[in-house]
């Protein structure tokens, strides 16, 4: 006969060796689980710290040839490529104030050369804050850089185009600007000579163009190049982080500096 007692310390002693059973069951399963859990985690660490190390090293990949004065992350951010010397292809066209001038008018001094839609609200503008800056930077050795730029827009190319373009965004405080602008035929013919891109369906829609920055020497001849970049919010506005776009500034003048004889 069992007593309540004696039934309670058999359910006791039953209890203590279920659970007793469930924790020699439980302890190795628990420690393999745990060091499934310690070998993933550093698994991932490891992961991570080698696709960190992957891309810390691609940004610090030097592309030969570019200018010493020019860091490896400025010259990444500027997308920065030598080029061979090869002669820039000359063009014969009228200013924002109508003077007629060709490019090898310039010779003897630096030429940053651009291609710029006067209608642009993208990267256009963005550029031409870039310009700015850089003529800034430049200092005393400004009087020897020329910045200038070709009209990309066949709807709209003519003289009070360019002109209206280079006053709103100031290009006009620069002594040496230059926004060069033709007939639709001679434009293109240009855009051609510099393997340029341009789309532009009907004068309602955006032109879409090739950006490069070409850095011409003294001589006539090509020597950089740079591609610039820009950021868009999220209603599709341009625009570009305030310590890149002075980067850019000093890029360009670390690089025409690089080329003034």
């Amino acid at each position: 006969m069992t007593t309540p007692e004696s039934a309670n310390t058999a359910a006791s002693e039953v209890g203590n060796g279920d659970g007793q059973k469930r924790r020699r069951v439980l302890g190795p399963l628990f420690f393999v689980a745990l060091t499934v859990a310690v070998v993933l985690s550093g698994t991932l660490a490891y992961d991570a710290v080698r696709n960190r190390d992957s891309t810390q090293g691609l940004q610090s990949l030097r592309v030969s040839g570019i200018p010493a004065s020019v860091s490896t992350s400025l010259a990444n951010l500027m997308s920065l490529s030598p080029v061979p010397h090869s002669l820039a292809p000359n063009f014969t066209l009228v200013d924002q104030n109508g003077k007629t001038m060709s490019l090898s008018n310039f010779r003897g001094r630096t030429v940053v050369l651009e291609f710029m839609d006067p209608h642009c609200v993208d990267v256009c503008p963005i550029v031409s804050q870039e310009f700015i800056d850089a003529y800034h930077d430049l200092g005393s050795k400004a009087s020897r850089v020329v910045f200038m730029a070709v009209n990309v827009n066949q709807f709209f190319h003519g003289v009070a185009d360019v002109a209206k373009f280079s006053n709103e965004h100031q290009l006009n405080t620069i002594p040496s600007w230059h926004f060069f602008t033709g007939s639709v035929p001679q434009l293109k013919a240009i855009w051609h000579d510099y393997g340029l891109v341009v789309e532009d369906p009907k004068p309602t829609s955006e032109i879409i163009h090739t950006s490069i920055v070409f850095f011409i020497g003294p001589n006539g001849r090509e020597r950089y190049i740079g591609v610039p970049t820009d950021n868009h919010t999220a209603k599709g506005r341009a625009y570009l982080p305030a310590n890149q776009l002075v980067a850019w500034g000093k890029g360009i003048a670390l690089v025409t500096q690089s080329l003034i004889k």
